[in-house]
């Protein structure tokens, strides 16, 4: 992993996120989208994310190209909800299995201490044991199942949600 570089997401990066991204919504459950996001929608998506604050994107890049990212998103829309955090992780296919989340996610993580953030949450469509692996070593603890929550490609799935302490 010495040829990559974990740097924050800039504008540019937002076609290499979306053909990330689209390869998830058109192959797999893991993400409850449906339909393949414009280059627009990736934009405007990418626009939330900032290099301070609660809300974050991580890009990980070799070969002047994003191959994944993490980031840290508004968990509700409520008052109450501000001192909580979703992540999201990605990786192109092909580059998992090598530490990129855990190097994704701890880049995220340290960046955000010191943040009024209390806890982080991640949902992960099963089966997925990837997923699941990552946040367990990430220190996220299994909160519990919402079954059958999303229908895509005719069936239903559940998802398994995880919490992690950051205060």
């Amino acid at each position: 992993m010495s040829d990559i570089i974990i740097r924050h997401a800039v504008p540019e990066d937002a076609a290499a996120l979306r053909d990330i991204y689209n390869h998830y919504v058109l192959t797999t459950p893991i993400t409850f989208d449906v339909e393949p996001k414009t280059l627009e929608q990736r934009q405007e998506w990418l626009s939330h994310y900032a290099p301070t604050g609660k809300y974050r994107c991580y890009v990980a890049q070799k070969d002047n190209v994003a191959i994944g990212w993490a980031s840290s998103s508004k968990f509700k829309d409520r008052a109450a909800y501000d001192t909580s955090i979703e992540t999201s992780i990605y990786l192109k296919a092909g580059e998992g299995g090598q530490g990129l989340g855990r190097t994704l996610y701890t880049a995220l993580f340290d960046s955000l201490k010191g943040e009024d953030i209390h806890r982080a949450y991640g949902g992960v469509t099963l089966p997925n044991d990837a997923s699941v692996g990552l946040h367990q070593a990430m220190g996220f603890k299994r909160t519990g199942i919402y079954h059958e929550v999303g229908r895509k490609f005719g069936q239903y799935w559940d998802v398994v949600w995880f919490e992690k302490t950051l205060d």
